[in-house]
């Protein structure tokens, strides 16, 4: 039978394992089953847990059954969606790891322009039935990208300067409390609740069922990337692009990367392995439009200017190639009110020599109809900052771990004197719990409030944890 420990350390009697398998819809694995190290294995090669039991529910009843197994046998529990978070939040050791990769249908009313998905969908999932209806909703820039981790955390994603976050989008989630039971959370029904997850990670519940309000887009927009060595010209560019974009209309997107190009077919021979600036270019209009909107930019020359009218699909799929499961990864983010010369000036001094090639450092700007919606709207609380930094170390080799990790710690030291304390979680490995309080800012004692209410054990901890008041204990991560 499986290796399930409770939270004190002692095994679950196989009896009660047995009962548990033969009440579920769905499928158990324990450790040395087929498919068991495929379903602990997240995107961060970092993170190596070994759940007791990992069960891969049909259905809403399923989990509800695992997760009442679970209280009654006071085991410790992870969700899985997509497995793309970095600090690895959806697998633990020796607890029960509830995988919905059995869970991911996508339903689309073309007519009503709303989708319904299953909690463990990904982005790449979603999208791909969406557009084939010529609409969209904010979503992930990595298409393996889980809908559930995305949505909770807010949603950022190349539409949300048009569209505003994922969860501005959101109409209703049916979710399973740390109870067992199931509600549905919308802005008629458990509204406080639904307040909280918009934003609040996975804090709350399991969200089994997302519903969205969509908007039409494509199947064509205008996309792709502009590079520029880091030849000297750097400085000039990435000013450039921070003036263009606090200026630029909603329907212009994308980011600045400091990357080292790598070698594609499309990339010039002699940028090829070399530190560059690329202006990653997402333009929503009419895409005959795009380069008049882009002009700015495309007047400065780059050495390439790999741009043009491609599916939206191709869009979410332009950061894909250098964000492949499996590499080890340390994330560190922060928001900026705004960007001085000075501010821009330390970041490419920080960055001027990476410490791999794999690592992208992503300047995204902010602003546009995410700006606008009321900062008290859902529970995040950074919408009117204008730039977000995103540092994605990433490497293969587990002896340069420390080395790696430095570096990036290093960039967002540099970055500290421009940054405000509240960020974007889903960029976050763990950094405690001030990090999260700081984060919400004066949101946070409704947090903790919804969190006494909806799960006062907090049963719910594999997360960036919100402690309930009479808080039993937590689980530390990375």
């Amino acid at each position: 039978m499986a290796s399930l420990l409770d939270r004190a350390g002692r095994p679950v009697p196989d009896a009660a394992l047995a009962e548990f398998a033969r009440g579920l819809r769905g499928a158990t694995l324990s450790p040395g089953d087929p498919g068991y190290d495929e379903a602990r294995r997240v995107f961060n090669a970092m993170v190596d847990r070994r759940p007791g039991l990992v069960v891969q529910p049909l259905d809403a009843a399923g989990i509800q059954h695992a997760v009442r197994f679970a209280r009654r046998h006071d085991v410790l529990v992870s969700i899985k969606g997509g497995g793309h978070s970095a600090p690895g939040h959806a697998v633990c050791n020796d607890g029960l790891l509830i995988d919905l990769c059995r869970m991911r249908a996508v339903r689309v009313d073309p007519e009503a322009r709303t989708a319904v998905a299953e909690g463990g969908a990904t982005w790449g999932e979603f999208d791909a039935a969406t557009q084939g209806h010529g609409l969209a909703v904010t979503g992930g820039r990595i298409r393996g990208t889980g809908i559930g981790g995305l949505t909770l955390g807010s949603g950022s994603g190349w539409l949300e300067r048009k569209f505003g976050y994922t969860v501005d989008s959101l109409v209703a989630a049916d979710v399973v409390l740390a109870s067992g039971d199931l509600v549905r959370a919308s802005d008629h029904e458990h509204q406080d609740l639904f307040w909280g997850l918009r934003g609040g990670g996975g804090n709350y519940g399991i969200v089994v069922r997302f519903e969205y309000r969509l908007h039409a887009l494509g199947p064509l927009v205008w996309g792709g990337m502009l590079l520029f060595p880091r030849d000297g010209r750097e400085r000039e560019v990435l000013r450039a692009y921070r003036d263009f974009m606090e200026a630029a209309p909603d329907e212009v997107g994308g980011a600045a990367a400091l990357v080292t190009v790598p070698p594609l077919p499309m990339i010039p021979e002699a940028a090829r392995g070399k530190a560059a600036l690329a202006i990653i270019a997402v333009y929503l209009g009419h895409p005959g439009e795009a380069e008049a909107a882009f002009e700015p930019m495309l007047r400065l020359q780059p050495a390439a200017a790999l741009v043009q009218p491609m599916p939206y699909l191709a869009v979410q799929g332009l950061l894909d190639e250098a964000n492949q499961p499996g590499k080890r990864n340390y994330w560190k983010a922060d928001t900026c009110p705004s960007l001085p010369d000075a501010a821009l000036d330390a970041l490419l001094g920080a960055t001027a020599r990476p410490a791999s090639p794999l690592t992208t450092v992503l300047l995204q700007p902010m602003g546009g109809a995410a700006a606008r919606v009321p900062d008290d709207a859902t529970a995040m609380g950074w919408r009117q900052a204008k730039w977000s930094l995103h540092v994605l170390g990433m490497w293969e080799d587990a002896s340069d771990d420390a080395r790696q990790v430095s570096w990036v710690r290093a960039v967002t030291g540099a970055m500290a004197p421009w940054a405000q304390k509240a960020t974007y979680l889903n960029y976050l490995m763990d950094e405690g719990e001030g990090r999260v309080r700081d984060s919400f800012g004066p949101h946070y004692a409704q947090m903790v409030a919804l969190k006494d209410k909806y799960d006062p054990t907090n049963f719910f901890c594999m997360n960036q944890n919100i402690k309930p008041t009479a808080h039993l204990g937590g689980v530390a991560g990375m």
